[in-house]
């Protein structure tokens, strides 16, 4: 039985010790070593005295070790927190201090970079290199370094692991919120255990299945790669992919049988010139992250004859939301399906009452994937996560996440997405703060007034046009404020378009920007993606 997130692998390094569990490069680990070297971490780790519910913090792209230390820090009774390996230092030194990480574990490169941003991250009590080679510091560092090779051959006597039971905190994923820095959405064991055994069920995963990740493992969807192919006993391969060709390349290497990708990265495999030898082995694909076209959808399935779609939208503060049936795909065109199992997905009022059928109200979650709010933020998570009425007999209230989102259902319950009811711009897959992007603006010095919009994009969902008004004097501020965020921010944040306004930005009686007047200015900016 699974209880708790860490026993998604040791289960099956007891029932298939020799199945193959983790494929990166040419690596290969069964899942038996898997777990071997899971356990050695996290004996390392309680060696190194992390508490109960401790943050530990991985900072790598997606690796065999980054796997390890996700399942290690579960098995020793932390909770993990996966930061997205394209986070630039700011952003990451944001997340670190935040959740009060006690440990990080990254790789030498990386850990270099953060070391300015980590003299603010003062829970910090060891970072571990999974590479070889010490840090350059100027002056002593407040807390431990270690190797990761180092960890695997302490000869330390076991230690018990701490009792849980699946309602304790697991993991934390930031995702940016409407205002202000990422936010820490905490999960429990349950969340993510049922999560992964909801999936697994509707796709059908078995142990036959070789599953590649290609989405960050800091996303929900990115995560659940590997919870649904362990739920099932299936590999999993790895792949940071540079190009997109580099996704038909482990296909082919690996007869790779299932994808989950975003619309921006589905349009690039779509584009690729498969053949029906190299297609051959796919037997289902996923879309999450944002509405992916008919035409896309089109090319896709006829590109992979042999597979079954299976069209999704996902929530982190539900962890996993709703699907459509790859039988409903031509009978339904545009809906986002229904709730996964084990979950309720409902369209309710603002007085919480269910709307009727093709009523637009608000998505609400309810059931055990829900998660359990926002890191250290009570005012936020009392925002989100609030009650719906009791049922008749029912003695405790049910807390639901509201999601923020507008959709509607038809007679039959299928559902269909509406709109954002927030600002929060959603590019290649990626939800961003339009915040993060203006600040970026302001503390260059360069601009009075800027303002981030998400604005209707062929292939990214959202494309970021930033709008500015310059400060006097300023010398080709559009150039400037360009390198800027290529500096600054990962590439998924950068500017499609940068213009300059002359006079201010308008505004509304509240002396806020005017976003929806700005947004309907500018609605054709990318109508050419």
């Amino acid at each position: 039985m699974y209880f708790l997130f860490h026993h998604l692998l040791a289960q099956q390094a007891r029932l298939r010790p020799d199945g193959e569990a983790l494929v990166h490069k040419q690596q290969t680990l069964s899942y038996a070593q898997l777990w071997q070297q899971t356990e050695q971490i996290a004996q390392a780790l309680l060696a190194q005295d992390l508490q109960r519910n401790e943050r530990v913090a991985v900072y790598l792209p997606k690796q065999p070790e980054t796997v390890v230390s996700l399942f290690a820090a579960s098995a020793a009774g932390g909770c993990f927190v996966p930061v997205n390996p394209v986070l630039k230092a700011p952003q990451v030194g944001h997340i670190l201090a935040d959740c009060n990480a006690r440990v990080l574990i990254t790789n030498r490169a990386r850990a270099q970079q953060l070391l300015p941003q980590l003299q603010h991250c003062h829970d910090l009590r060891l970072m571990v290199l999974v590479d070889e080679g010490e840090l350059e510091q100027p002056q002593a560092l407040p807390f431990s370094v270690l190797n990761w090779p180092a960890l695997l051959d302490t000869d330390t006597k076991p230690a018990a692991y701490p009792s849980a039971t699946d309602s304790d905190l697991a993991a934390i994923l930031y995702t940016s919120g409407s205002t202000g820095k990422p936010k820490g959405v905490v999960l429990s064991h349950r969340n993510l255990v049922v999560g992964a055994q909801s999936v697994a069920s509707y796709i059908g995963n078995h142990e036959q299945d070789r599953i590649l990740a290609v989405l960050p493992l800091s996303f929900d969807a990115g995560l659940s790669q590997i919870t649904t192919a362990f739920a099932s006993g299936a590999c999993c391969i790895l792949l940071d992919y540079l190009l997109p060709n580099d996704v038909m390349k482990q296909v082919v290497k690996h007869r790779v049988t299932g994808i989950t990708a975003v619309p921006p990265l589905w349009h690039q495999i779509a584009n690729l010139k498969w053949t029906e030898e190299t297609a051959a082995s796919i037997r289902y694909f996923a879309n999450t992250g944002g509405h992916m076209p008919q035409s896309l959808l089109d090319k896709l399935r006829a590109t992979f004859s042999n597979a079954e779609p299976f069209l999704m939208y996902g929530l982190t503060e539900a962890f996993r939301s709703t699907y459509l049936p790859p039988e409903d795909v031509d009978r339904k065109p545009g809906s986002i399906g229904k709730a996964i199992p084990n979950a309720e997905v409902m369209i309710l009022r603002q007085d919480g009452s269910e709307c009727e059928a093709n009523e637009i109200g608000e998505l609400v979650h309810r059931g055990p994937l829900v998660s359990q709010g926002y890191w250290n933020d009570p005012a936020r998570t009392a925002e989100r996560f609030k009650p719906i009425p009791r049922p008749a007999g029912a003695v405790f209230e049910d807390i639901a996440v509201w999601s923020g989102d507008s959709a509607k259902r038809d007679d039959e319950g299928y559902l269909y997405f509406v709109g954002r009811q927030d600002e929060m711009i959603k590019t290649s897959g990626y939800r961003v703060s339009p915040s993060e992007i203006e600040e970026v603006a302001y503390s260059s010095g360069l601009v009075e007034d800027a303002v981030a919009l998400g604005l209707p994009h062929q292939t990214l969902g959202q494309g970021i046009l930033v709008l500015f008004s310059p400060q006097p004097d300023s010398d080709n501020p559009c150039a400037e404020l360009a390198k800027r965020y290529r500096s600054e921010l990962p590439n998924f944040m950068h500017p499609q378009a940068i213009i300059e306004i002359d006079g201010p930005l308008p505004r509304n009686p509240n002396g806020k920007f005017d976003r929806k007047q700005l947004a309907e200015r500018y609605a054709d900016q990318f109508d050419h993606g």
